[in-house]
């Protein structure tokens, strides 16, 4: 079955995303049906979105769920066969949607496609170990899609039907890896996942959440980064992997908090102590349970 605006939907997840989100939405045609999960109980920003946009859901989880989480919310609301995952700082080119409908006719039994970022590679392969490698491909020039076996999470289309159940993001992951972690299993089951290069999107990057919490972004992000790749190296490889991974960014990290404590420099000497706790914290087998503060 080939993709139309009939049996596709669009889940974006948002939080602090008020002055970002409408780039993406307007650039999305107008009878996709669009789901937003917001990760809060923004009453207001609910109301004001469904308000603007006739053909869009706004659903509140109440509390900031994570990205992997949040999507599954949106995956499972949605109704039709195929759903394609964007972050609120993504932008469509006019023809995004076309060119992926395009290539579905071509594909039949895809698991993953994925649009091409305009700047930067979106799409890599594994190696053997827990390391990814961006892979720059020569048929980026050329009309055909194009195997991969890893697409950057903001921006994944998924075909439902070949994902088994259950199948979706790992809901441990809060952040980072959770669609590395995705792509692996599509591959290990035996899935394939496209690369659509006539479907271009420009991220915008590190714009989702308003800046006006960056800070509280950055010391999520060195927390949570952390975690993750040692969560997912255990995962998939084994706990002795997932310490030689990570053992030195816990050693480095204790001794710039050190300095940066000496100097007084509290965003740094932040940014460190998170990092060394994502990685004592998953070190402990405990759940990713840090979270930003937004409510300064």
């Amino acid at each position: 079955m080939s993709i139309s605006g009939q049996n596709l939907t669009i889940v974006i997840v948002t939080l602090k995303s008020e002055k970002i989100i409408d780039q993406c939405l307007k650039s999305i045609n107008k009878n996709v049906p669009i789901i937003i999960v917001e990760n809060s109980s923004n009453q207001r920003f609910k109301d004001e979105l469904e308000s603007r946009y006739q053909n869009l859901k706004c659903i509140l989880s109440q509390s900031n769920l994570g990205m992997g989480a949040a999507n599954n919310i949106g995956i499972k609301e949605s109704k039709t066969d195929y759903v394609l995952i964007l972050n609120p700082d993504v932008v469509l080119e006019k023809n995004t949607l076309d060119e992926l409908f395009l290539a579905s006719n071509e594909l039949s039994n895809f698991s993953i496609l994925s649009p091409l970022e305009n700047k930067i590679p979106n799409y890599g392969s594994f190696k053997e170990n827990y390391d990814v490698k961006i892979v720059k491909n020569m048929n980026e020039n050329n009309a055909s899609p194009f195997k991969v076996e890893w697409v950057d999470g903001f921006a994944m289309l998924l075909n439902k039907k070949q994902l088994r159940e259950g199948i979706y993001f790992d809901e441990n992951f809060f952040m980072y890896l959770e669609n590395n972690d995705l792509c692996r299993r599509v591959i290990d089951n035996r899935g394939s996942i496209f690369i659509v290069p006539k479907a271009k999107i420009s991220h915008l990057a590190a714009k989702t959440v308003d800046s006006e919490f960056a800070d509280e972004v950055e010391f999520s992000r060195n927390w949570h980064w952390i975690w993750s790749k040692f969560y997912y190296s255990k995962k998939h490889f084994s706990f002795f992997k997932a310490l030689i991974e990570c053992l030195p960014t816990y050693f480095s990290s204790i001794l710039k908090f050190m300095f940066y404590f000496l100097i007084n420099n509290k965003i740094k000497k932040k940014i460190y102590f998170n990092r060394a706790s994502g990685f004592y914290n998953a070190l402990l087998g405990k759940s990713s349970w840090y979270r930003p503060n937004f409510n300064n």
